[in-house]
Order: structure tokens, then sequence, then C-alpha cells
């Protein structure tokens, strides 16, 4: 990102010196519908931020720009209301949270650029909610902690944006740390920093440029049918309130007798919070191999026992999962389309780009995105 290209553009706008902050998108390693269940994730923010230029005004008015969108929008810090501009409610749900929570804020001008593909699944929105409040934090000198600027960042997405999304996204883009994963409990709010040392190898992101209809559906599906496993159990066992507290032998006991696709979907959650303490492990070894097992493994249960996997993303890992020079892959994100992450050794990216890409044209008719992307750290003011 040119940032001064960016300081410019702001100037010429509003004319006048901004702060500039960055916040990145991110990925997950490990740990797919698991947060929703009280178990736990492990994302990494990326090298590809959402990147917002402010500065104070000297009324109410909040004066908004995207780059990305080539368009604006203005409201007021008095009468915050939803736009029809998907962008702009991003921003705006950040304000009326903070207004809210009683913090004084005055009108403020925003000029929004970035990196960050749309769409793919690298939270890009998070990273502007999280841009966002981060920037008028410091601008006014409210001392909001980094936990409570990922909650804001959150409750705007839920009340603004519409999307009753976990906290994983925002708290990898607060939180982030370069060469590093964050395992995060989902239930205390407690994490670690987990070293992820690829030696040799990059994270290569594949992106089907899909995203078919039934996720929202599947999605609020699979959640009740985990609350159902949950209830199940917990009339046994009062101290299960969630699937982070079920085991194996409960699921085969309580569910299963009740239904065979409850079962199914409760299990792999099960195995594979599981899978995510075994992966932090792995990686605290610096055993890479060993991650990139589990990362397959979670793409089977996520496929085969979830079905949140699509014909798209099969495709891509299969087409890796027995190559010497890729050490794992899964798909990321929600599922029904959006990105495969994968490890590869370094030599073998464009290659192994340039073939997957042709086979993918050939075999869906559609192109196929691919990006090379580092861990990085969170939330950054650039300058002030």
């Amino acid at each position: 990102m040119d940032i001064e290209r960016l300081k410019n553009a702001f100037k010429e706008i509003y004319q006048t010196e901004p702060i500039l902050v960055k916040s990145p998108g991110r990925i997950n390693i490990i740990g797919e519908h698991t947060d929703y269940n009280g178990g736990f994730v492990m994302p990494a923010a990326i090298n590809k931020a959402i990147y917002v230029a402010v500065s104070k005004r000297d009324d109410e008015e909040i004066h908004l720009y995207s780059e990305s969108y080539q368009a604006s929008h203005t409201s007021s810090v008095s009468a915050i209301k939803k736009s029809d501009l998907s962008w702009a409610n991003y921003v705006l749900g950040v304000a009326d949270q903070l207004v809210n929570r009683g913090y004084k804020i005055g009108g403020f001008n925003l000029y929004l650029d970035g990196n960050v593909p749309l769409g793919a699944g690298l939270s890009s929105s998070a990273a502007l909610e999280c841009a966002t409040a981060f920037a008028l934090d410091h601008m006014n000198e409210l001392g909001i902690s980094q936990m409570d600027l990922a909650l804001i960042s959150q409750k705007a997405e839920h009340v603004f944006a519409g999307v009753n999304c976990g906290i994983m996204d925002q708290f990898a883009s607060v939180f982030g740390k370069q060469d590093h994963a964050v395992l995060l409990d989902c239930r205390s709010m407690e994490y670690e920093y987990i070293p992820l040392a690829l030696e040799g190898h990059k994270l290569v992101l594949l992106n089907t440029n899909v995203k078919h209809s039934l996720s929202d559906s599947a999605y609020n599906q699979r959640r009740a049918q985990c609350e159902q496993g949950v209830a199940w159990i917990s009339a046994h066992h009062p101290e299960v309130s969630s699937l982070r507290d079920a085991d194996l032998k409960m699921l085969e006991t309580f569910v299963k007798p009740n239904d065979a696709e409850v079962y199914q979907k409760c299990k792999y959650v099960v195995e594979e919070i599981g899978r995510i303490q075994k992966a932090a492990e792995a990686l605290k070894q610096g055993n890479l191999v060993a991650l990139g097992k589990l990362m397959l493994e979670t793409h089977e249960g996520l496929s085969q026992e979830y079905e949140v996997s699509c014909k798209e993303l099969d495709f891509l890992v299969n087409y890796v999962k027995d190559l010497d020079h890729v050490l794992g892959a899964r798909m990321m994100g929600g599922g029904f389309g959006g990105c495969t992450i994968n490890i590869v050794k370094n030599e073998e990216i464009d290659a192994l780009i340039s073939e997957v890409s042709a086979l993918y044209e050939k075999e869906f008719g559609l192109s196929l995105d691919a990006y090379v992307v580092e861990t990085a750290d969170g939330s950054t003011l650039i300058s002030a």
C-alpha cells in the first residue's frame, strides 16, 4: 500500500493532515465451526490490510470516502443510522457502538483503502471495523483496551451489518502477531501466541471465487444441531453447557440413539476441538508435517461429516493432498465457497498455482485467484 498516496488523497478531499491506521485481514490455521461451540480457534493476522486515514472535524458530521468503491457517505454523530452502502455501515456501526457506550467522539473525516481481497473470506469487514475503532480511540484519546476494541467491532457487525459473527475475526485483526498464530479460547477469551515458523514453506490461499447460497441456512442449521446435541447430553450431565464439555462417549450414549445426523455433526466439532489442541502442540515443537496432517483431517471432517464444503473446495484439496511439496490443505471459513489454505514449499508455489489454476478453470469454467500470505501484526498506528 502506498502510504504517501493515501495521505495525499485524504488531504485533497479534506484539506487537513490525517492519522493513519492499518488493521489486517486474517486466516484461520485450524478450528472451523468451533467458536460457537465454546471451543478454540487458531487465527493469524496476514500482511493484507485495511488502511484508514482520519481527522477530527469542528462539527458533528461524519464524512466517509471509500477508495475501492469510489463512493462517499455523510452522517452525523448525534444521528447515526444504517446506510444503503454496506462498506459505510462497518464504520458507522463502530461509531454507533462508541456513542452507545458513553465515549465522547466528535465529527470526523475518514478515508479508507486496502488490499484485503473482498469476498475471499479473509475478513475485510472485521479489518475495517477494527481499523475504525483503533483510529477513533487514538484520535479521541479514549484509552480503550485491545479486547474492548475487538468486542466493539464485533458488536458493530452484529448491529449494523446484521451478521451474528463470532469474535475470531475481530480478535485476530487487533491481536495478531507476526510469525505467530493465536490460540484463542472462545469461551474464556484467554489466548496464547503460538509460534508459526514455516521454514521454507509459505501459506497459499486458493480462492474458488464461488459463494453458494446454502451458506446462511446451513450455518443456522448446524448451530441448531449442535445445540440439540448439547441439550440431549445436558439432560444427563448438567455440567455440559456446550460441545466443548462433551466427549465422544457422551455423543455415542445420548445423541446417536436420538438422531444419527445430529450425532455426526457434533462428532466433527468434538474431534475438531481436539485437533486444534494437537495442532498447537505440533507448532510449539516446529512440526509442520503433523500440522499439515491435522489440516487434512479437518477438511475431511468439514466435507464428509459437517457437510459445509462444496465440489470446488473438495477439488482443490483433493488435487494437492498427495503432493510431497504440500504439507497440508483444507477449506477455510464457514464453507460452501471461499478459499482453501495450503502449506506449500517455497520453490514449488508458482508451478502449483499455474497447474491447479488451469485444471480448475477446465473443470468449473471459473478463474482461480491465489494469494501468498505471511503472518503480520494486528492493528497498528502508522503515523499521527
